[in-house]
């Protein structure tokens, strides 16, 4: 913060996100810690890449200001992202209950006698706000809890033990259940039925093989087909049981 006789401005620099291709804004803020009525003006050594308003006003006795400074979308960026730019403001006693309407360039005239103060601001350009990264406020449902880290890279022993059972808790064999035991059961059963039939169906077809050789396709070949086939999708009913 600069504190002058009449105005304390903050801050010191104007500090630019620099983004390619997208106006910029940045706040100064006056206050006025003096009984008098303090007029003050903006300048600038670039003006037609800033916009400053309000770039005059009045600032009442124990009272503050803001001030927007806006850069307009720039197409290229520095090399070294330095900026030679500059503000001057300039600030001087005014009579009192003068509004904006009231000021003229004599009265920042120092020439003419005025006590006239002024204050530098130069530009900075500053990196943009990384956008913050998303963060998992809980486990998922499902998901085995995870321990946390210490600032030294260790594990705590309490978290380490609480995953460990977690894991082996979600990976122990659930058969002990009589639901389960019976579901199995019957599993097993239509496993070892299918593979009985496709045995079945085996034999049928071998025998029918046989028979067409000796009857010189006496069998039509389309029933020897479908045999075949449905012994196919037995075998892969199979598979997936």
């Amino acid at each position: 913060m600069s504190t002058g006789e009449l105005l304390s401005i903050e801050p010191q620099e104007l500090q630019f996100p620099f983004e390619l291709r997208k106006q910029i804004s940045c706040a100064l803020n006056l206050s006025n810690k003096t009984d008098n009525y303090v007029a003050f003006k903006v300048k600038t050594t670039n003006p037609k890449k800033y916009c400053v308003r309000p770039n005059t006003g009045v600032v009442q006795p124990r009272s503050t200001c803001n001030i927007t400074v806006t850069m307009q979308a720039q197409k290229e960026a520095p090399s070294d992202m330095q900026c030679k730019d500059k503000f001057l403001l300039q600030s001087v006693v005014t009579s009192p209950g003068a509004t904006t309407k009231d000021i003229t360039p004599e009265m920042f005239n120092k020439e003419s006698g005025h006590h006239v103060e002024e204050c530098k601001l130069r530009v900075v350009y500053v990196a943009p706000p990384r956008p913050p990264s998303p963060v998992r406020e809980g486990s998922e449902e499902g998901s085995s809890p995870r321990a946390s880290v210490s600032d030294n890279g260790s594990l705590n022993a309490a978290e380490l033990s609480s995953v460990s059972r977690a894991h082996i808790e979600r990976h122990e064999p659930q058969d002990s259940s009589p639901d389960v035991r019976s579901l199995i059961s019957k599993l097993t059963e239509d496993k070892n039925s299918a593979i009985q039939q496709n045995n079945k169906l085996q034999q049928e077809l071998e025998l029918l093989r046989r028979e067409s050789k000796r009857n010189q396709g006496g069998i039509p070949f389309m029933y020897v087909f479908l045999v075949g086939l449905i012994g196919i999708i037995l075998g892969y009913l199979l598979k997936r049981t």
